[in-house]
């Protein structure tokens, strides 16, 4: 976020979907930068995990929340809101996946994207 952005007030993309994470305790919050890669689908995944599914949906609709109400910017997509194992949300160029614990541990994103570069976040900088 850039000091002219942080006196308006308003907030980065990823700063708010990372502040919405944050504001529900979402675990090992990563940003995989993919903007380098040539035939990534986006500029960053922003991924992290709850402990549960009812942790899952609150981390996402947090997010939802936090991006309208700091970026000025709405979802393009979302998926997953059925089961909360694993919920999506695209920004288009932000695509932000947050899971249970043991399905981020088996899809593994971090190593699929392992060619961009991984950012960890800390969860309550």
């Amino acid at each position: 976020m850039t000091q002219n952005d942080s006196e308006k007030g308003r907030f980065d993309l990823v700063d708010a979907i990372v502040e919405g994470i944050r504001r529900k305790k979402g675990l090992e919050i990563i940003n995989i930068d993919l903007s380098a890669e040539g035939e990534a689908e986006c500029d960053n995944f922003i991924i992290c995990h709850g402990s549960s599914n009812t942790h899952v949906d609150a981390i996402a609709r947090s997010v939802e929340e936090s991006v309208e109400e700091l970026a000025r910017e709405k979802v393009w997509r979302q998926d997953g809101f059925q089961n909360a194992q694993w919920i999506l949300l695209d920004y288009v160029n932000v695509m932000v996946h947050i899971f249970q614990e043991p399905f981020r541990r088996f899809y593994d994103l971090e190593s699929l994207w392992g060619d961009g570069t991984i950012f960890n976040i800390e969860a309550d900088a």
